[in-house]
């Protein structure tokens, strides 16, 4: 495996994890029009999140790392995903195998993964495959051998792998049980493919990751589906982090939105005003996106406080709540993240299609990720708690 990331800070605070977290958003902004325009994978600005500390503050502060609220977290979220959609989703499921990691993994697998995390290398994901019967069904099999396992499959929407050192990887095993493997990247007959061609979210990496005979060591495999068979903070903890992607995009296109109508958009001529932010539709419009996107961070912290509780004492109930209270930010979130990256043009004008503005990022980012689960199951399962006291599914996708 390649060596750690030289000189990687540690965080010990949320309040130092929410500065640090500022400080990058600015820097990563700059470039950010121009690594969507030219799909330029963001190699450089990975080294520095990745030093600044910001991987580990999940680590508990047992073992050496910041224990940063869920509040905090998906805030980083927010505001890393708000300069640069990306960005903000690429360690999406290292924060998530972190958290398998959590309620699952043993004392000596915690320590040492753990210490990897702490010192800079970062964890990418090969969940996901193509062609079973459900987005849920997995097909890539774990076989012993000797002291160890073998990989055999192939994965894709792959999120972070092209840049991790280390490949959690859903696997079933001889008995039919979900495993989560954490491989190394450098491993034999593991390939990582860049073929990640969605409109959006251009520079995931969210390709292909292909298993031929791999071999993953047996200390590196940890229980995955018994997260799902009992109610634990996981599949939430997931979810969170995809309602604040989303939120750091309707804040980043509000913000575009704000800016261009003050200094370039022109007023409709029917309209009788001088200057096209005193025109009252237009105020109508930015007044509306206003309040919900606020209503949508509103939510995202109260969701946050959900999980921690739900984390702090984890049983049917609290999990189901965090659970339903997370359902409620991503359902805010997925309708404001499109509403801003749309409404933006209609306020702006034609100016604003302008491919040197890059603007449409902002809604191809959105419609991207949002898709990354149907929102309309998050409302089915809002309403079936509050009406019939039904707790969600123990998965991560409500």
């Amino acid at each position: 495996m390649s060596q750690f990331s030289p000189r990687v800070a540690v965080i010990s605070s949320d309040e130092q994890a929410l500065i640090v977290a500022s400080d990058l958003a600015e820097d990563f902004k700059r470039d950010s029009q121009l690594r969507d325009r030219e799909r330029r994978l963001p190699l450089p600005e990975l080294e520095v999140f990745s030093r600044s500390g910001l991987w580990g503050i999940s680590v508990p502060k047992e073992y050496g790392g910041a224990g940063v609220s869920n509040v905090t977290l998906a805030k980083v979220t927010q505001l890393i995903a708000e300069a640069d959609a990306s960005l903000g989703q690429i360690p999406q499921n290292h924060f998530y195998a972190l958290e398998v990691l959590r309620v699952n993994g043993n004392e000596a697998q915690k320590r040492r993964l753990y210490a990897e995390v702490l010192a800079g290398r970062r964890f990418g994901n090969a969940l996901a495959e193509l062609g079973t019967k459900t987005a849920h069904d997995r097909v890539t099999h774990l076989r012993r051998d000797g002291e160890g396992y073998r990989i055999n499959g192939r994965k894709f929407y792959s999120t972070g792998s092209l840049y991790a050192q280390r490949i959690p990887t859903s696997v079933v095993d001889e008995q039919g049980v979900q495993q989560l493997a954490f491989v190394p990247r450098d491993s034999a007959g593991l390939t990582v493919i860049d073929d990640w061609t969605g409109f959006g979210q251009r520079t995931t990496g969210s390709g292909s990751v292909v298993f031929e005979d791999v071999f993953v060591a047996a200390e590196d495999v940890i229980p995955f589906q018994s997260a799902f068979e009992r109610p634990t903070p996981v599949g939430p903890l997931a979810q969170i982090l995809h309602a604040a992607i989303d939120t750091g995009i309707a804040r980043a296109a509000y913000e575009d939105a704000l800016h261009f109508v003050r200094t370039r958009t022109r007023p409709w001529i029917d309209s009788g005003i001088e200057k096209a932010v005193d025109d009252p539709l237009t105020l109508k419009s930015i007044g509306h996106l206003s309040i919900r996107l606020s209503a949508t961070e509103a939510l995202l912290e109260r969701a946050g406080e959900f999980l921690d509780r739900a984390q702090a004492d984890t049983n049917a109930d609290s999990v189901a709540a965090a659970s339903i209270a997370v359902a409620e930010v991503r359902a805010i979130s997925t309708e404001i993240s499109l509403a801003a990256g749309s409404t933006l043009f209609e306020l702006a004008g034609s100016q604003a299609t302008l491919a040197e503005h890059g603007l449409d990022r902002h809604w191809r980012n959105a419609r991207v990720h949002t898709l990354h689960d149907p929102v309309r199951w998050k409302y089915h399962a809002v309403g079936n708690y509050y009406l019939n006291d039904e707790n969600p599914p123990l998965r991560g996708t409500i």
